[in-house]
């Protein structure tokens, strides 16, 4: 199932925003996180890549990180590509590190974690990819 959101509230979130992390992050360009990392970067956004196997390397240019607290920038919006379960632990250190919004990947709906977030007041998207949505406002 596809979440709901308007379209204005999408653009608005992706207009907001200038950091992104993406949990989750791949250095192999077959993978989704790649390719969605590197549509991000054409996008303008910074991307900080965040993956504990792939610490101090770089993925498409950009220092990969080990977790959301070792990341010595703001961050805007946290994008997970991690499986339902480790949403929950990605959301609280979102809310640790003061981040804007919570976004998943298609497939990836954690609504203990959705509420969480929400309450910390931060701006939750789940179930939906910032490339495609991207893409529908060119």
């Amino acid at each position: 199932m596809i979440e709901e959101y308007s379209e204005k509230y999408i653009k608005e979130i992706l207009q907001e925003v200038k950091t992104i992390a993406v949990v989750g992050a791949s250095a192999n360009h077959e993978r989704d996180s790649y390719k969605v990392m590197e549509s991000l970067i054409q996008h303008g956004y910074k991307i900080f890549p965040i993956n504990p196997n792939e610490q101090g390397n770089l993925i498409l240019g950009q220092l990969c990180y080990s977790n959301l607290s070792s990341v010595p920038e703001k961050i805007d919006m946290v994008d997970v590509f991690r499986a339902k379960d480790a949403v929950m632990r990605v959301t609280e250190e979102a809310i640790l590190i003061g981040a804007k919004v919570l976004w998943t990947q298609l497939g990836i709906i954690n609504e203990e974690a959705r509420e969480l977030a929400i309450n910390a007041g931060i701006k939750v998207i789940m179930n939906r990819c910032p490339k495609i949505e991207l893409e529908k406002q060119h």
